[in-house]
């Protein structure tokens, strides 16, 4: 079973040595994920490297589903936390999350094994002297599995039986380490580490480990979009998927964010009128976007009575153009929508990535809106 760390003193001490080792970290939110770094514990906050803008930290991790991954020792933790606003430590751009209440370990019995390695041939030796080579199947902090060049004797290799094992997962990463066997096939042997990794390599392995174990999550969510989009099927009688429904009076803008959207769905441009988004709701969009060019108290209420009709039925971004962004914060939050964003040129890949990411969730079964946050203190950024 998993580890909860509750205590507000070990949190502070394993935020702490994460912090002392510069730990990677990964930002995960319903819809995003960055890469990040420890930087520092100051006044009670929590600082993480930044390493988007200022624009896409504000829009992109002002969410109360924020979680926080990085390794520890031979395990990988977890924990919610929020973004309190941007700021400045040890001369290094940061982002100031509150300190979570509380940090779960996943269970080092199921080690996480991966099995995207490579090409990388394993030495290993055994107490008489012999030398042998091997493939690398697969990896985890607590063992590996490999794949033998011919038949192996049972009499040779029998269960508990030491080696010495010397796998160059990359040109920094280098395992020298003792293991015994825990089970043999014909050319297939399981290897567990005997004694367990030393820190100084435990350490850089399960950061290893971590990184590809992000990557086989990103790699898994891609696969399952492709599948769901390759099962959605028209009816008989039913008119085709119009895609993204798009709001707006700016045909310039729809081109500009048909080539952006183009690779993730096709996107199609409504008037801004109950009747056309009710008509366009009937095909069953992944996702509206409403198109927000002003934030009178007239252009809220047009507004929210538009996107009342959607509210509930599909996933809604607000992509503003020419509006203050706090504004549009307190706007997103009022109607309930799923994210929002000032719009620029400069942030079209933050764009496709958001919109892939509230697809996922939506496609996943789940979508929740974001909740209302002041924006960051410009005294302390």
């Amino acid at each position: 079973m998993a580890t909860v760390f509750k205590r507000t003193e070990e949190i502070q001490e394993i935020l702490a040595q994460a912090c002392a080792r510069k730990e990677m970290v990964i930002l995960a939110t319903p819809y995003l994920r960055f890469e990040s770094a420890f930087v520092g514990i100051k006044d009670g906050e929590l600082h993480v490297l930044a390493t988007m803008d200022r624009e896409d930290a504000a829009f992109g991790l002002r969410t109360p589903d924020l979680l926080i991954r990085f390794p520890e020792g031979l395990g990988f933790l977890e924990a919610p936390v929020a973004m309190v606003g941007l700021g400045i430590l040890d001369g290094r751009r940061t982002l100031r999350l509150a300190l979570p209440k509380v940090v779960r370990e996943n269970d080092l019995r199921d080690a996480y094994r991966v099995e995207r390695v490579g090409r990388v041939v394993v030495t290993y030796g055994t107490p008489k002297g012999d030398i042998l080579q091997a493939s690398l199947v697969d990896i985890s902090t607590t063992g590996a599995r490999l794949h033998a060049q011919m038949d192996l004797d049972p009499t040779r290799f029998p269960p508990g039986a030491p080696l010495v094992l010397s796998i160059p997962l990359s040109e920094d990463l280098r395992i020298e380490a003792r293991a015994r066997v825990r089970h043999l096939g014909a050319r297939s042997i399981g290897l567990e580490f005997h004694p367990p990794l030393p820190r100084p390599m435990g350490d850089p392995l399960s950061r290893w480990i971590f990184r590809h174990r992000e990557e086989d999550r990103e790699r898994l969510a891609q696969r399952q979009e492709l599948h769901d989009r390759s099962q959605r099927k028209t009816l008989p009688g039913q008119e085709l998927d119009q895609g993204i429904l798009f709001l707006s009076p700016d045909a310039v803008l729809e081109e500009t964010l048909r080539d952006i959207l183009q690779p993730i769905q096709s996107l199609t441009r409504l008037p801004c009128s109950a009747q056309a988004l009710k008509d366009g709701l009937l095909s069953q969009p992944p996702l509206v976007i409403f198109h927000v060019t002003g934030t009178t108290l007239d252009e809220r209420r047009r507004l929210k009575g538009l996107v009342e009709l959607a509210v509930g039925k599909v996933p809604i971004l607000l992509l503003g153009t020419q509006v203050d962004g706090s504004t549009l914060f307190e706007l997103s939050g009022e109607v309930k929508a799923s994210s929002a964003m000032v719009w620029s040129p400069a942030r079209a890949i933050f764009l496709q990535r958001l919109v892939q990411g509230i697809l996922r969730r939506h496609q996943a079964g789940g979508d929740s809106p974001i909740a209302p946050m002041a924006p960051p203190n410009p005294e302390k950024t």
